[in-house]
């Protein structure tokens, strides 16, 4: 069986505007110089698949439904822009949250790699031919454990900086249109193009 390759986005901070704890369709921007990007990628075959940590469930800031709405805006923002969006993922969970049910420590929270490996199982994705594009190096973290190459948007969201072996970033970037000019590079290097 074929399987897919994908890049997996962070949301926040990544392919939208970072506004924390956000719920409100009427404040999702997309982040600059995402576009052309994206096309490219999809272009090229690539599944497109939003990997999001949402502890504003578990915190009680929102309710788990208000993120259907989110997808729902997100979907028909980058459907405007001919861009599918082939899976939208999030954990709502924190082990420090307010809500019993969500207020674990679980699998899927990244840097743990849980959400990734789900929509590898779900699209049938092929983890070693995919890419994890992130603002912070959780996200970095999220998809080197998951078989990916990664690369982190150095936009100033990441104010930590615990590097080591598997937080390393392929390479850091400005936005998504440089993501995808550096993974089509690598992709026709590979290839001897």
């Amino acid at each position: 069986m074929n399987k897919n390759k994908a890049v997996f986005l962070d949301k926040d901070g990544t392919l939208i505007v970072d506004v924390p704890y956000n719920v409100n369709p009427g404040l999702i921007v997309l982040s600059d110089h995402c576009l052309t990007g994206l096309h490219r990628l999809q272009a090229e075959g690539y599944l497109l698949v939003v990997i999001s940590n949402q502890a504003g469930v578990a915190r009680g800031y929102f309710n788990e439904k208000a993120l259907t709405v989110v997808e729902n805006e997100l979907r028909s923002m980058l459907a405007q822009a001919n861009i599918q969006l082939s899976g939208f993922y999030y954990c709502p969970h924190h082990p420090d949250g307010i809500v019993k049910t969500w207020a674990v420590d679980c699998d899927c929270r990244k840097p743990a790699p849980g959400m990734l490996y789900r929509a590898a199982a779900e699209l049938a994705i092929d983890l070693n031919s995919s890419w994890m594009i992130g603002d912070i190096l959780n996200d970095i973290e999220a998809g080197n454990r998951a078989g990916c190459k990664s690369i982190l948007i150095d936009n100033g969201n990441e104010t930590e900086w615990h590097l080591n072996e598997i937080r390393e970033p392929e390479i850091k970037v400005n936005n998504i249109n440089e993501a995808a000019a550096h993974i089509l590079t690598h992709v026709q290097q590979l290839a001897g193009l």
